[in-house]
């Protein structure tokens, strides 16, 4: 069935066939909240809401745009609702009116994030040694060192033209070496397959026909 068409008999009554669209698009809708949120967790979270704001709203759903973009874009909405939340409670942890512990807590890196860090870190130092020489020093003295174009060209006798060309080349290489390594770039990254999946879409039904 077409998305229009199940949306058409979910309008009818047939509720049960809105696990249709969820098992089509759980995975794509996932990624979307992903990239935005960062957090597997608050990524899940966010597209059951998305669901269920969808499925309140399917009258709303004129056709003029493909559903699935209506959906995505419901989906980003909400993803994008959390994360201002979320910078709002980081403005008030700034501001001091929440207790020192919890900043204290949030302050303090968790074992997974110090692996984290590290393993970006290593992953980086190896990236940067790959590049050519010739752009590893620019790249450096720039970036990591933090001197301005003008001091790096005096350093390596370079005009700025050519600094900025090769801080750029630098930096295009370093992209694709870290997705190779990665593979960030794959149909495969951050999949929405097996369990995950069936708890969303039981979660979803039954707050569905709780409305």
């Amino acid at each position: 069935m077409s998305d229009e068409e199940v949306v058409r008999r979910v309008r009818a009554g047939e509720t049960a066939l809105f696990e249709v669209i969820m098992r089509r698009y759980n995975q794509r809708l996932f990624r979307v909240t992903r990239s935005i949120l960062g957090n597997d967790d608050e990524a899940e979270d966010v597209t059951q809401d998305a669901y269920v704001r969808a499925y309140m709203h399917l009258d709303q759903f004129e056709g003029r745009a493909r559903f699935s973009t209506w959906l995505a874009k419901i989906a980003v909405h909400e993803a994008l609702a959390r994360l201002r939340a979320r910078q709002r409670l980081v403005e008030i942890d700034a501001s001091g009116s929440v207790e020192d512990t919890m900043n204290l807590e949030s302050r303090t890196p968790s074992p997974e994030q110090e692996l984290l860090t590290h393993t970006t870190r290593i992953l980086l130092e190896g990236a940067v040694d790959s590049l050519p020489a010739a752009y590893r020093s620019v790249f450096m003295m720039r970036e990591v060192e933090g001197l301005s174009t003008a001091e790096t060209a005096v350093c390596l006798d370079l005009s700025e033209i050519l600094v900025k060309v090769r801080l750029h080349r630098a930096r295009s290489l370093l992209r694709k070496r870290i997705y190779a390594q990665t593979g960030a770039a794959s149909a495969g990254a951050f999949q929405f397959l097996g369990v995950r999946c069936d708890r969303m879409v039981s979660t979803v039904l039954e707050r569905i026909q709780s409305l």
